[in-house]
């Protein structure tokens, strides 16, 4: 048994600052030097690997086997979403089917701020809700392009629109973790993100599409922005409020979808911008342009669709609780992962009593999001007339095509487990636990960085939920307020995090350009996470804010 040290030299500046540097030295590589992703990523692991062992007293062989766990992790569940994701883009791609989807799409509006609109923010809020794990911005990235984004601004404004719905992520299991492992109410932290989190909704749409495209491209289109933002926020706060998490971005990212589509029946934009550059080139929006126009009937629309259906059929209904569990009873595998299960011990004051940590890798090979990915490929394959050859030679490219992402994502999650189970991500979220009044500010960016590190809501609230409670109880401050703000501060983090950035690069085939990425969104990311730090810091001291609470 090894017990975590979070103040190894006896200094709390000098072990912040060693907790801090396997952080630095990826995000460095990546955003200044223009290192290739899985090698910053490799510079990384080494560097977490040495602040382990050497600084925080992590023996060698429990240190070697978190980050070998973690790279598992990556490679699945969340390598084996991106490879089928994908898999299924490359056949439609190349049965030209990807281009009706494209044109189709250009047939409800030819604008390129309503269709940023519709596929990033509402339509990718949608997979948010139903798998998570880096789908919507595999999906979203790759539909961008498709419609002539540039690879930087279709990398950068799925990620940017993929934050709002982040918190109820895979039917809830963000908030379902979080009420885990803090023992608080789970319907009483799904109200309080859920009192947060809609004014985001409204905000975000309208920071997508100015980021865009500029102030006076935003309030061009403002009320359908305000559609389709009031259409998610107001379904997200009932849903979340009045259920619970497990539908809410389901619920409200259809909405969103529907609302949005009816309004663009009635109301045009007086000037359309058909440029995906961002700038307007002329168009009239009561010409032809107006609706974008295609020449495919009915049937060949319906046809292209059919495949992202499928996919979204079968991925909500591998995210439904129950059918998860049927699958898992068949075929789960669970490893107690060797030298790391059980022999690591979280201590106060991360822990409110000293806690063994568990280390069991769960390869839930059916009930897994990927794998329901990868049968609505299969099906969607058969449906568009491939043969089974014809389908091992695309994912045998696709496989070509990734193999630097996986191993990127293998290394980023190697990196961060490595962190997680040597305490040295706990020394960084105590260094936000000691500011005392400013606590609700920087315990929300607390969440932002665990996401930020981890890539996960989930993970986040997992590593940060009970440390969040209890600088809450000390500081009586509510502790369901500060367990919530921890996840509606991390979906913030969200689009900087190495593994989304990664997901958002290959997609959009722009591997290799990860850095660029990063400074591309990273002010976006900080900006919007501050913003939620000052509107918990308003409820947990300011009247009428303070009402939210209860």
């Amino acid at each position: 048994m090894w017990s975590q040290v979070y103040d190894p030299f006896n200094n709390v500046w000098l072990s912040t600052m060693a907790a801090a540097i396997p952080v630095v030295v990826m995000l460095a590589a990546l955003a200044f030097f223009h290192i290739k992703a899985h090698i910053a990523a490799l510079m990384g692991l080494v560097s977490a690997l040495v602040v382990a062992i050497v600084g925080f007293t992590m023996p060698v062989d429990t240190a070697l086997s978190s980050a070998v766990y973690g790279a598992c992790y990556g490679l699945f569940p969340i390598g084996w979403i991106i490879l089928n994701v994908i898999f299924l883009y490359q056949l439609t791609d190349r049965k030209g089917q990807f281009k009706i989807l494209r044109e189709s799409i250009a047939g409800i509006s030819g604008d390129r701020r309503l269709q940023l609109l519709l596929i990033a923010f509402s339509f990718g809020a949608f997979f948010e809700g139903a798998g998570g794990f880096g789908t919507p911005v595999a999906v979203t990235g790759a539909m961008l392009i498709g419609l002539g984004f540039a690879p930087l601004a279709a990398s950068g404004l799925s990620l940017i629109a993929n934050t709002a719905p982040v918190a109820y992520g895979a039917l809830g299991t963000p908030i379902i973790a979080l009420a885990a492992v803090t023992g608080l109410d789970m319907l009483e932290l799904s109200g309080m993100v859920g009192r947060q989190l809609p004014v985001f909704s409204l905000i975000v749409p309208f920071w997508l599409v100015w980021a865009f495209c500029g102030w006076r491209g935003m309030v061009a289109i403002w009320p359908a922005i305000f559609v389709a933002g009031a259409a998610f926020a107001i379904p997200q706060y009932l849903i979340s409020n009045f259920h619970g998490p497990w539908l809410v971005d389901v619920g409200a990212a259809v909405s969103s979808m529907v609302c949005l589509t009816l309004f663009l029946k009635v109301w045009k934009p007086k000037e359309l911008m058909t440029s995906a550059s961002g700038k307007f080139e002329g168009g009239d929006a009561e010409g032809t342009s107006a609706g974008g126009g295609h020449a495919y009937s009915r049937k060949e629309v319906m046809n292209a669709w059919t495949p992202w259906l499928i996919l979204s059929l079968i991925v909500l209904l591998w995210g439904i609780p129950e059918w998860k569990k049927l699958l898992d009873g068949i075929s789960i595998v669970k490893i107690d992962w060797p030298f790391l299960h059980n022999v690591v011990q979280k201590m106060p004051p991360v822990a409110a009593v000293p806690k063994i940590e568990e280390a069991v890798f769960k390869l839930n090979w059916l009930s897994a999001t990927g794998t329901g990915i990868f049968i609505a490929s299969i099906i969607s394959a058969f449906v568009m007339g491939y043969r089974v050859r014809e389908m091992l030679a695309v994912y045998w490219d696709t496989l070509k095509l990734l193999k630097y992402s996986l191993l990127t994502i293998a290394a980023m999650l190697a990196l961060g487990y490595c962190t997680r189970y040597s305490g040295v991500d706990s020394t960084l979220g105590l260094a936000f636990a000691n500011t005392g009044m400013f606590y609700p500010f920087f315990g929300t960016l607390l969440g932002w960085l665990g996401v930020a590190l981890t890539g996960s809501d989930t993970a986040s609230n997992v590593l940060f939920g009970g440390l969040q409670k209890t600088s809450a109880e000390q500081l009586g401050l509510s502790p369901v307020l500060m367990a919530a703000a921890n996840s509606s501060g991390g979906v913030m983090g969200k689009m900087i995090d190495a593994q989304s950035i990664v997901v958002a690069s290959t997609a959009t085939k722009w591997y290799g350009h990860e850095g660029e990425i990063l400074r591309y969104v990273f002010f976006h990311s900080i900006a919007l996470a501050a913003l939620v730090g000052i509107l918990v810091t308003l409820q947990a001291y300011v009247h009428p804010f303070t009402l939210m609470v209860h």
